[in-house]
Parts: C-alpha cells; sequence; structure tokens
C-alpha cells in the first residue's frame, strides 16, 4: 500500500502520525507543506473528498489571523470550494495535519482507530 503522506514536519499531530507509522511498519512517503506546498488539485480532491470542513483548519493561528474578507471566502458555499481551496493553497498550515493519501481512500488528522483500520 502506497501512503503520501502530508503536513509540516514540527506539527505535533503530524509526529504522532508519523511514529505510529514507523512504528507500525508502514511506509510512507512525506510531504513538507512548508518547504514543498501545497498541490492545488490535491488541495481540490481532498476538499471534494472530504468536505471543505474536515480539511480546512479554523483553530489555528494562521486562520485566526485572516482578515474578515478571507474568512468569508473559506466559508464559500459554492459547489466546488473554489475560494476556500484557494486560501488553503496560499496559507498550507490552514490544512488540517496530516493528510494520508493511500489506495483506500484519504485519512485527514490522526485517530490510532481509524488508521489502524486502514493501513493494518
Amino acid at each position: 500500500m502506497a501512503i503520501e503522506l502530508y503536513g509540516i514536519p514540527n506539527c505535533d499531530t503530524v509526529k504522532k502520525a508519523r511514529k505510529w507509522l514507523d512504528a507500525n511498519g508502514v511506509a510512507y512517503v512525506f510531504h513538507d507543506y512548508k518547504k514543498e506546498g501545497a498541490d492545488p488539485a490535491k488541495v481540490a480532491a481532498w476538499i471534494a473528498d472530504q468536505g471543505k470542513d474536515a480539511v480546512l483548519n479554523r483553530r489555528g493561528t494562521t486562520f485566526r489571523k485572516l482578515s474578515d474578507a478571507e474568512k468569508a471566502d473559506a466559508d464559500d458555499d459554492a459547489d466546488n470550494h473554489a475560494k476556500a481551496a484557494a486560501l488553503l493553497i496560499q496559507h498550507p498550515s490552514m490544512i488540517k495535519r496530516p493528510v494520508a493519501e493511500h489506495d483506500g481512500g484519504i485519512l485527514v488528522g490522526f485517530k490510532e482507530e481509524t488508521w489502524s483500520a486502514a493501513f493494518l
């Protein structure tokens, strides 16, 4: 099973996920948003699959620092969520972490039970 893991290396949740993958012998390739950016097609696919609210991290500092107009864009309810996706591409730290793409789908965030069911 090929796993693509997306996140920021110093994020505590990403650290937990990587430690769990390593401890369970699950191979993965890590993509650092800060160094590699966020791929627009992937962000759009994540939103289409999981929903904007599952992918957008509203609790972080980056989101709280946005202007009211940018926050309104994040709440864009258009079917394609283009404005929200554009904000996530511009500010990848607003993407909930980690995102794991695998043959069976996409997981957003780290929950050991969910990951065990998907990867073990």
